[in-house]
């Protein structure tokens, strides 16, 4: 018997198709369906999000998600490779969880420093039956710090987790060399690049390339930051827990 209350996420292939070049498959849209019945359900105790309605989480969750891996969708060969990839503050499982999805090949590291998130993200990945996941709780920091971790990764993910130098602090010392992070942003302004690319300088890497799109449904401005790792990354990146963040490194201001 079927909940009058359950929401259902639209279908979109054409959409999909569209903007991406791509579309998911009958068990992959599945997929999609349940973890959005799940979140919706998770949100209730742990305030995941603001996006509950179908169309607005397909866009903002799930497209927005996989958006910032078009260019491989586009490639048949690269989706098939087996990679490593980390969420960096994945939260509600963002993008993360819809990548690790669609790319069955990958190994997506979830991480996020509350513990509530990592045990409900846990549940998720129960019910979903994903294999490809893996989870940690802990701060970018200190996992940065630690070899296991350290330059082992070919894709790290940051969406909505601080400001775009920041970001690269966080991301950079994961990456292997020619590894990419993908930075999702809203508006992303000229003096913010400016600034950016001398701080990626220092941190091994380089921009690779930055795109603005607009959303397909509200045509919302959206930005993806594609930083590349071409040196190894300074041993004292990322500084110590907590400083990343209040005092972002900047080379704009200095004489």
């Amino acid at each position: 018997m079927n909940d009058n209350n359950t929401q259902i996420l639209p279908e979109m292939n054409s959409l999909w198709q569209e903007t991406l070049n791509w579309q998911p498959t009958a068990e992959q849209q599945q997929q999609f369906q349940q973890l959005y019945q799940l979140i919706l359900i998770g949100n209730k105790k742990l305030n995941l999000t603001r996006i509950t309605t179908p169309e607005d989480f397909w866009e903002k969750h799930f497209w927005d998600s996989l958006r910032g891996i078009k260019f491989i969708l586009e490639n048949q060969i690269n989706s098939q490779e087996e990679k490593k990839v980390i969420d960096i503050g994945t939260g509600a499982g963002f993008p993360g969880l819809p990548i690790a999805i669609t790319l069955p090949k990958y190994t997506v590291t979830l991480l996020d420093s509350t513990r509530k998130k990592i045990n409900f993200i846990e549940t998720i990945l129960a019910d979903l039956a994903i294999k490809n996941c893996l989870t940690l709780t802990n701060r970018v920091e200190q996992i940065g710090r630690i070899f296991q971790h350290r330059e082992i990764y070919d894709f790290a993910l940051l969406r909505a987790v601080a400001p775009t130098i920041v970001c690269a602090e966080y991301a950079l010392p994961m990456l292997k060399i020619g590894g990419i992070a993908i930075l999702y942003r809203g508006n992303f302004t000229t003096d913010e690049q400016t600034n950016l690319r001398e701080v990626v300088k220092v941190l091994g890497g380089k921009i690779h390339t930055i795109e603005e799109f607009k959303t397909p449904l509200t045509n919302s401005i959206r930005h993806c930051i594609y930083l590349q790792k071409v040196n190894k990354t300074p041993i004292n990146y990322p500084r110590p827990v907590g400083v990343p963040s209040q005092k972002p490194l900047n080379y704009l201001h200095k004489p």
